[in-house]
């Protein structure tokens, strides 16, 4: 009776982290597009569900939430459905969809294409496993540890990659230090710019027409067109004082149009520049630059500790949890319950890591969706980004154990077995230097140029 209980707590939660994907597949990923492919809904509303349930199991495990029997058995039912979803399902359907937009491939052999291209992937999804020391060589091929530790190689991947760029674009975007002045006057002007440049263009392109007009109206045999090419000979003479050069006033143009582009894009920087100084203003804009110290600092520390971790090979053996409690103790002389506060202390640790790693990964896709897809390409992106989603968060699951007292560790090692899970935190320390250090320098680049693409 327990196990159905535990099973129906389970299966109405996932109810409710499918709908959570299907509203924000509709409200927030399709919002702008008519066509909605319900396969492909189903299928990342399935894949946010998964993910979402593994996060709920580590809560259900720190809370002691369900018998311990029943954790484990969810544990094992939804890792098997989300490694058959990430390398079999997702893998596959992309694959279909991206030859299916192609014209001169058939609807009787897309199948088969399909299926061949989905072997191909499998091929390089099991080689990708051999550079690392990721896997204890006892298991066999249909393990859950022969797909997670694969899974856990892109993943951490990705992880560490978001990570790296996000921990540096955080501040440069919401801190007041790195925002241009820019005064309503400056707008005003470069405003005035670019009228007067399409002004210029609207002007060279009516001389174009007339001059090739004059071509076209050349006197002949009959009188009146006689009358009208001097009619117009006159009134180009007077306005422009000489027959024009076409070829040369195309030229002007282009570098015009061109010029435009340029300071009309510099304009709307201008205008979004603005808006970020009144929301700085505000109270929510001076709390999020408040932020931007606070996280420039994590990312110099960051930084440093994985430096130090790199260089002399060194994993973290202790929790912060743990570390916290040992220095309170130790060090403050505070006495207090160790496995009562280790437990809600855990919680609410993870539970904020579980949150901010969810919304920072849905308003990452939301904003990568937005900047590349298109009507032909939507569902073939929708999919890929399911599948680095899938990924992503079975990669937090697998470093995420490092944030819990080992009380709370085994299931997930039990789960997960015997991976190189110091690899995995390497992995990311090394990924995370090399994506941050790129992400100061391109940004560093970026902000130096902001001056020099000045108009003025």
């Amino acid at each position: 009776m327990t196990i159905l209980q535990d099973t129906l707590i389970i299966s109405v939660s996932q109810i409710v982290f499918f709908a959570g994907g299907w509203v924000f597949f509709m409200k927030q990923l399709f919002k702008d597009y008519e066509v909605h492919h319900r396969l492909v809904q189903l299928i990342f509303s399935i894949t946010f569900a998964l993910s979402c349930t593994m996060f709920e199991l580590i809560i259900f495990e720190i809370l002691g939430i369900l018998e311990a029997s029943s954790r484990l058995l969810h544990w094992k039912i939804g890792l098997y459905a989300m490694l058959f979803t990430l390398i079999f399902l997702l893998p596959f359907y992309i694959g279909y969809f991206i030859l299916s937009n192609i014209r001169f491939v058939k609807q009787n052999v897309l199948k088969l294409l399909s299926v061949a291209a989905w072997l191909f992937f499998m091929y390089l999804f099991w080689k990708i496993g051999d550079p690392f020391p990721i896997l204890s060589p006892k298991y066999g091929i249909f393990s859950i540890e022969q797909g997670i530790s694969r899974v856990g190689v892109i993943g951490v991947t990705l992880m560490a990659l978001l990570s790296g760029f996000g921990a540096v674009n955080y501040p440069y975007t919401s801190m007041t230090y790195f925002m241009r002045p820019v005064t309503p006057s400056d707008t005003q002007c470069l405003e005035k710019k670019v009228l007067q440049t399409v002004d210029m263009i609207i002007m060279k392109k009516k001389r174009i027409a007339l001059a090739e007009r004059e071509k076209l109206l050349q006197p002949g045999s009959g009188s009146q067109g006689s009358v009208i090419w001097n009619m117009l000979k006159s009134v180009t003479t007077s306005q422009y004082g000489s027959s024009e050069n076409v070829s040369q006033l195309k030229q002007e143009v282009a570098a015009l149009e061109e010029l435009s582009r340029q300071l009309f894009l510099e304009a709307v920087d201008m205008h979004t520049m603005q808006e970020r100084i009144e929301w700085s203003k505000t109270l929510k804009g001076k709390y999020f630059n408040f932020l931007g110290y606070f996280f420039s600092l994590y990312c110099i520390w960051k930084i440093f500790i994985s430096t130090v971790n790199i260089v002399f090979d060194r994993v973290g053996k202790v929790d912060p949890v743990t570390r916290g409690i040992e220095i309170a103790v130790n060090y403050m002389g505070i006495n207090f319950d160790v496995k009562f506060w280790s437990q809600h202390i855990s919680f609410i640790l993870v539970g904020v890591i579980v949150v901010t790693s969810i919304r920072g990964l849905l308003i990452t896709l939301t904003k990568f969706f937005y900047a590349i897809s298109s009507t032909k390409s939507s569902n073939i992106i929708v999919l890929a980004l399911a599948q680095i989603m899938g990924m992503y968060f079975v990669s937090s699951v697998l470093l995420m154990r490092m944030n819990m007292p080992p009380e709370y560790r085994s299931i997930i090692t039990q789960v997960l077995g015997e991976l190189q899970f110091n690899f995995y935190h390497r992995w990311f320390d090394v990924i995370f230097l090399v994506s941050a250090l790129s992400s100061i320098g391109f940004l560093y680049l970026a902000h130096k140029q902001v001056p020099e693409r000045d108009p003025f």
